[in-house]
């Protein structure tokens, strides 16, 4: 049986910007140093939006609350190992401060430019709709 996981992700938004964190080596080369939006697992009984904002504290050391209301979408992708559902926030940061513990790199992106970056597969798909929101 493949494992599953439940993610949650943020999409920070400063002054018209997409932060985009980049992993760093992992176990599976398919995801390792590819770019991502920030988050993690939830744990057993933690609402979505309070996982996330735990694991912007833990990788990020960054203190941001989440409305329930932030729910932007959510994408269930498969890689070769493992499958995730993943339940993406958008995230409108005042101060975008932050401390890089677990990603290699961090690039602030207008919507228009996120696909000039190696994103995960699980990721894309919010790329896509950020850059279609933008279009329209």
């Amino acid at each position: 049986m493949m494992k599953h996981y439940e993610v949650v992700a943020a999409v920070i938004e400063h002054d018209g910007k997409i932060l985009c964190m980049q992993r760093n080596k992992g176990k599976f080369d398919y995801v390792s140093y590819k770019f991502e939006f920030p988050g993690g697992k939830i744990e057993a009984g933690e609402e979505r939006h309070t996982a996330l904002e735990r694991e912007l504290r833990e990788e990020m050391d960054m203190d941001i609350s989440i409305p329930e209301d932030a729910y932007l979408m959510t994408v269930e992708h498969t890689y070769p190992d493992f499958a995730i559902t993943m339940h993406a926030y958008l995230c409108k940061l005042a101060q975008p401060k932050f401390v890089m513990k677990e990603h290699v790199a961090a690039k602030w992106l207008a919507p228009a430019d996120l696909n000039t970056l190696d994103w995960a597969a699980a990721d894309m798909p919010i790329v896509e709709r950020l850059q279609q929101e933008e279009i329209e």
